[in-house]
C-alpha cells in the first residue's frame, strides 16, 4: 500500500472517530465542523426518511445531540474504502448491547475529510468483536 493511501486511510479513520466522539458527547460544534459545506449532504437516521441538505441535516443533529444516546454510540469493525477524493466507512454502531449497521461517506474538502452522508439502520447481526449475548442459563 502506498504511503499516501495509508495516510488517507488513517485520516478517514480519524475523521470517522471524531464523528462518533461528537455524536457520543453531544458536541454540535464538532459535528458541524465534520460535515461538508461545499458539497450536497444527506443523512438517514434509523427509522427516519432521508434528510437532505446541510441546513436540514444539521437541524436533525441538533435535535439528536440535545440528548445524546446513553450509553454513547461507539464504532466497531470499521472498514475504510478509498476512492480518490471520496471514502466510504462501513461499520457497526454499538449502543450498549444494541447494534446498528452504518455507512459514512467522506469527501476530501480543503485538505480534510468531511462527511457528505451518514446512514444507520437496525441489523440482526453483531460485530465479531462484541461480547457474546448472555445465554439466559445460570450455571
Amino acid at each position: 500500500m502506498a504511503d499516501s493511501e495509508e495516510a488517507d486511510r488513517v485520516a478517514v479513520t480519524a475523521a470517522n472517530g471524531e464523528f462518533y466522539r461528537a455524536f457520543g458527547s453531544g458536541d454540535i460544534k464538532a459535528m458541524d465542523v465534520l460535515w461538508a459545506d461545499q458539497a450536497e449532504v444527506s443523512c438517514i437516521h434509523p427509522g427516519w426518511p432521508p434528510v437532505r441538505g446541510r441546513e436540514d441535516v444539521m437541524a436533525s443533529w441538533r435535535g439528536i445531540l440535545a440528548e445524546p444516546p446513553e450509553p454513547a454510540v461507539q464504532p466497531a469493525e470499521e472498514q475504510v474504502y478509498l476512492m480518490g477524493d471520496a471514502a466510504l466507512v462501513v461499520c457497526f454502531e454499538a449502543i450498549g448491547e444494541i447494534f446498528l449497521a452504518a455507512t459514512n461517506v467522506f469527501l476530501r474538502q480543503g485538505g480534510a475529510w468531511r462527511l457528505v452522508h451518514h446512514h444507520a439502520g437496525l441489523t440482526e447481526h453483531r460485530p465479531r468483536t462484541a461480547r457474546p449475548r448472555p445465554s439466559g442459563t445460570l450455571h
